[in-house]
């Protein structure tokens, strides 16, 4: 061999492609369980409003002083609760899928993703760019593998629901205390009547999204699997 020869470089590995449905199905279950969780609390809510507010008065009497709850009241704190912990464990669920699929995206397609990966979580928290940008991310894992589809009517439904879902200070986001939730059910329980189904259809629309566009990129990735294009790992 010359000692001029160029040396030889092996070829840079494509990116590995990573599983999805095992994701997919943690996700659906999440969303099922925040679905319930809400409907719970809409339950609850209704409870109250039937029951009607004690002659004691809401339990926030003002001046910093709480009168002893009721046992519907004491119950419905659990059940708001554990609720909450469910939502946190589903937006978990949710983006460990999204970030999968995101992944993916880029392997198939070989393009950088619109957002980068800090957009993934900042994006949902964010005031005013958590109006577009996680609907964004989630349309451009389908639009990076799938240029020439439409984007699925799912996702426009899924991200108007939980649009909705934030609105109104009655829903995902409202800063009042359990106790003032509870004062807004025994005078005004109608809206958060609305804001709780709103939040079960958004839920039950996201499990629906989930599930086709995890179908669609599988399809996918058995299509590439015997070309011997980038491998499925763990």
């Amino acid at each position: 061999m010359s000692d001029q020869e160029a040396p030889v470089t092996a070829p840079t590995p494509d990116p590995a492609l990573r599983p999805v449905r095992g994701a997919a199905r943690w996700a659906v279950a999440a969303l099922a369980l925040a679905a319930l969780a809400w409907a719970a609390r809409a339950v609850w809510h209704l409870r109250l409003a039937m029951a009607g507010q004690p002659a004691s008065g809401p339990p926030d009497q003002g001046g910093g002083w709480h009168r002893p709850l009721t046992a519907l009241e004491d119950s419905y704190h659990l059940v708001s609760s554990v609720g909450g912990a469910v939502t946190v464990l589903c937006a978990l669920v949710f983006l460990a899928w999204l970030d999968r699929v995101r992944d993916n995206a880029r392997a198939l397609s070989g393009a950088e993703p619109r957002y980068g990966s800090l957009w993934l979580y900042l994006g949902w928290i964010l005031p005013v760019v958590n109006l577009w940008i996680p609907r964004g991310v989630v349309a451009d894992v389908h639009r990076s593998v799938f240029p020439d589809r439409r984007l699925p009517a799912v996702v426009n439904w899924w991200w108007a629901l939980w649009l909705a879902g934030l609105a109104g200070g009655v829903g995902l986001m409202y800063t009042d205390s359990t106790d003032e939730v509870i004062a807004r059910a025994y005078t005004a329980v109608l809206p958060l009547l609305a804001a709780d189904a709103v939040i079960v259809a958004a839920a039950v629309t996201a499990a629906l999204m989930i599930r086709t566009l995890t179908t669609a990129q599988q399809r996918r990735l058995d299509e590439t699997a015997p070309t011997g294009r980038p491998g499925i790992v763990p």
